[in-house]
């Protein structure tokens, strides 16, 4: 066990943890970075389906002090967005401490810093840190999560989550299920499809289909309209472009698609074709609930049995903050997410910070880092 002093811990060294380390080398404010895998942006490196682009144009999506570079595509891919963040590692001589899960982080009122104990994965070894700035940036996305389904072991074909999805390759003429469809699941379906996979898709909740270009439109009316009269505009032009997506078996939400994403972090679905499929019956709707499994038998709520050979489960991920946060009752909810309000989302008390959970992205990621790292270094400065 060894202690060690720090200026800043930093939790998570995905594009959020990578983005206050390079805002606090700005400030030349001493860090360092635990990250409990082995490399730095895991869920892109390891987690990441093969087709994966960035939904935004890439200026939305720049991490802080280093812009893409201008032969970037307007819509980066992944590997092109992996090359960026290589890059900026080196640029920022980023260097987490890998293998390191954090299995306890609290305030001690004696010293006014924040302890935290992290296992090392290589020794096994519990190891003790102090700072008095704690940074939470574990991300939106941590844990991934799987609903437990009645009789899902004794399905005999692959059962896969979506960080377990490389390509629809791997599933050629098989019939597959996907559950779940944010847009993960929506462009797992048409993957799958497109590589002639016998595609199902369970479409349980209500969604908005809104293209690229409608979306870069909205970003760009929400810095001069209100939230509401931009949401209203991206419903009429899904109409016009998308029609009556009801009768394929689609509901559509009640509340508007920049509002649902602020209130619920439910993203609207980006679709870069997955509807044409939807229309043309190459991906079939299941508009109901999974009720059981037997077998390769899938039984829906609405008394309907179909067989698959596959299942990929979109159904998004946990946080698992509050397992290892202690004495924090005013930043974090239960469920690893700010109890208060954007803009102010980013600050707790005790020099606890979060970066990247405010629910709008990289855009929102940068904007939390640099306000965490003027916080800090001006707190530094005026003890």
């Amino acid at each position: 066990m060894q202690k060690s002093e720090n200026a800043v811990i930093v939790v998570g060294a995905g594009p959020s943890g990578l983005s206050a380390a390079a805002c606090f080398t700005e400030h030349s404010v001493p860090y360092i970075i635990l990250e409990r895998e082995d490399c730095f942006a895991s869920l892109w490196k390891k987690y990441s389906y093969d087709r994966l682009h960035l939904h935004l144009k890439k200026q939305f999506c720049e991490l802080p002090h280093k812009p893409f570079p201008s032969s970037f595509p307007e819509y980066v891919p992944k590997k092109q967005f992996l090359q960026y963040l290589d890059d900026y590692v080196s640029h920022f001589r980023i260097s987490p401490l890998y293998r390191r899960t954090v299995e306890l982080a609290e305030y001690d009122e004696g010293s006014k810093k924040w302890k935290v104990k992290a296992r090392n994965g290589d020794s096994g070894e519990v190891e003790e840190y102090a700072s008095s700035f704690l940074v939470v940036a574990t991300g939106e996305t941590a844990d991934p999560f799987v609903p437990v389904v009645e009789g899902l072991k004794s399905f005999p074909g692959k059962v896969l989550h979506s960080t377990g999805f490389k390509s629809g390759k791997d599933f050629k003429d098989e019939h597959v299920l996907v559950v779940g469809s944010g847009n993960s699941g929506m462009e797992i379906a048409l993957d799958l499809v497109n590589h002639g996979a016998k595609t199902s898709i369970v479409v349980r909740s209500a969604v908005h289909f809104l293209s690229r270009e409608m979306v870069n439109l909205g970003l760009f009316m929400l810095k001069h309209l209100s939230l509401s009269t931009v949401d209203s505009m991206m419903v009429i032009l899904s109409r016009i472009v998308y029609g009556d997506v009801t009768k394929y078996g689609v509901a559509r939400p009640n509340e508007g698609p920049f509002y649902m994403k602020v209130k619920y972090g439910k993203y609207p679905v980006i679709d870069v074709g997955t509807y044409k499929k939807i229309k043309s019956g190459e991906l079939k709707v299941l508009p109901a609930e999974i009720e059981s499994v037997k077998g390769k038998d899938v039984l829906f709520k609405n008394g309907k049995l179909h067989p698959f050979d596959s299942i990929v489960f979109c159904t998004g991920f946990k946080r698992s903050t509050h397992k290892w946060l202690k004495g924090d009752d005013y930043l974090l909810s239960e469920d690893g997410l700010p109890k208060p309000s954007y803009p102010i989302h980013w600050k707790g008390k005790n020099g606890l910070y979060c970066v990247g959970l405010s629910r709008r992205g990289f855009y929102g990621a940068a904007a939390d880092a640099e306000n965490i790292a003027n916080d800090v270094s001006y707190i530094m400065q005026h003890p």
